[in-house]
């Protein structure tokens, strides 16, 4: 293969380019016929370096991250790379079949700044030395092109979606994700000023309100708006409220919006909508709206994840028949249990077999509600309520005194006289030193002394 050959074939084909995915297209697809070689060009489009163009081989990856791969090293570098044992190589990343040799030239901008990088492999051995050559002469006249072209490509609206939905997949809490969602419909969008407008019993209750538009609707959006895009689905502007009958969104143009995409984002009955207002005059492409729809279904898709997840939470440490948490929860409250200021409540419903043998399990089901509900009632702030067994709780408090721990278990016991039953208390006050079963074996101890001198009564655990 003569060289000459090969590099005046790309730099007539580059000078035939229309687009930076034109131009790469054609010098890959000159290369190609020149060698057997799978060949690639990506450019670094946001934060991503992103295929262009390819040839020679089957499958190629979309995208690799700039620190990924040896293309990314060439691009991260600014300094051409070659392998002749890519299985050594801690980057190298495998697809397709086995390769014998890679060569990766970084793709420079006139000012030097790397903008991506054109990578070659090869199945069979190849000089090496006259390939390197070869691609960084390649690379620079590719370079040149892209930059008569414009520079790089920006990155796409659907790019961007799909890089906000990822983001949305990711968020960990209801906040994170509220946040995400408008930034991702500004950036999808290229209006303003994004809104998520959550009904509310007297209203809507609005997230994502920034600047000057923003808190001008908040002051005047009502629920008219939010109600139709809620009962009808997704609407759009297409000129400018001056001299188009904007009649019933008066609440809006009031405010200084011209142009606006409102999309449901959820079930009509508990959904909310996002709202994307501008103070310019932008009539939407339908294409960005559909973009924006999507957004919506992921936002929710991911909202509704998040609500599921935090029921399973709530159900992993929480006794789904009271709503107190259980024991799971429990033994790591009691891990950090402070020495002589945390006292441990032992609480055992009086009698409770008797109720479930003689009037039933639903019976007494109903009992351990109520009785939950009568010891939450009973304690402080920043107290701690837990079912550890069938009719078995504890109570976890902070202290000054053990008196105040026993004051603490009398309010108990008044509360359950309250609705008829009564309980047994045992106390204790976690010694240093001492393991937090230790702590609670010593209060069920106590608790059993109360049993045996006729229940319905507190007994602090013997001091040492």
């Amino acid at each position: 293969m003569p060289p000459d050959l090969l590099l005046s074939d790309v730099a007539a084909r580059l000078a035939t380019a229309a687009t930076v995915s034109e131009a790469c297209a054609l010098a890959v697809d000159a290369a190609s016929r020149h060698t057997p070689a799978m060949i690639a060009t990506l450019l670094h489009v946001h934060d991503r370096l992103r295929c262009v163009a390819a040839a020679g081989s089957w499958q190629v990856y979309s995208s690799i991250r700039p620190a990924e791969g040896v293309a990314g090293r060439a691009f991260t570098s600014g300094k051409s790379e070659v392998l002749l044992a890519v299985g050594n190589d801690p980057d190298y990343i495998s697809l397709g079949p086995e390769v014998a040799v890679e060569v990766c030239a970084p793709i420079l901008a006139p000012s030097g700044q790397p903008i991506g990088a054109l990578n070659l492999e090869w199945t069979e051995p190849v000089d090496a030395d006259l390939w390197r050559d070869l691609a960084e002469q390649i690379a620079e006249l590719l370079g040149e092109r892209i930059a008569q072209l414009g520079g790089p490509p920006a990155e796409s609206r659907g790019e961007r979606l799909l890089r906000h939905a990822v983001a949305l997949t990711a968020a960990g809490s209801d906040r994170e994700l509220l946040s995400t969602v408008v930034e991702a419909a500004r950036d999808v969008s290229g209006l303003s000023t994004p809104v998520l407008a959550v009904p509310t019993r007297v209203g809507a209750r609005l997230y994502g309100v920034d600047g000057p538009l923003g808190q001008r609707l908040r002051a005047r959006l009502g629920t008219r708006t939010v109600a139709r895009a809620r009962r009808h689905g997704t609407s759009y502007t297409i000129g400018d409220p001056a001299s188009l009958d904007a009649h019933g969104f008066e609440e809006l143009v009031d405010a200084g919006v011209r142009s606006m995409i409102a999309v449901p984002v959820g079930p009509v009955d508990i959904g909310a909508v996002l709202l994307i207002v501008d103070e310019g005059v932008v009539t939407p492409d339908p294409a960005t709206v559909n973009l924006v729809e999507l957004l919506a279904t992921q936002a929710w898709t991911c909202l509704d994840r998040l609500k599921t997840l935090e029921h399973l939470r709530e159900r992993a440490t929480s006794d789904p028949l009271t709503g107190l948490r259980h024991q799971g929860s429990f033994g790591e409250r009691i891990a950090r249990a402070t020495p002589d200021r945390t006292a441990l409540l032992a609480i055992d419903v009086d009698q409770f077999k008797t109720i479930n043998d003689t009037y039933g399990h639903q019976a007494g089901d109903q009992v351990l509600v109520e009785m939950a509900r009568a010891l939450q009632s009973a304690l402080r702030h920043g107290d701690e309520l837990y079912r550890i067994g069938g009719d078995e709780f504890v109570a976890v408090v902070d202290v000054a005194r053990p008196d105040e721990a026993t004051g603490i278990g009398e309010r108990l016991v008044s509360a359950a006289r309250t609705i008829g039953r009564t309980v047994s208390v045992g106390v204790a006050l976690r010694r240093r030193g001492e393991a937090p079963e230790l702590t609670l074996r010593r209060a069920d101890a106590a608790l059993y002394d109360v049993k045996r001198e006729g229940r319905d009564g507190v007994r602090l655990a013997d001091s040492p």
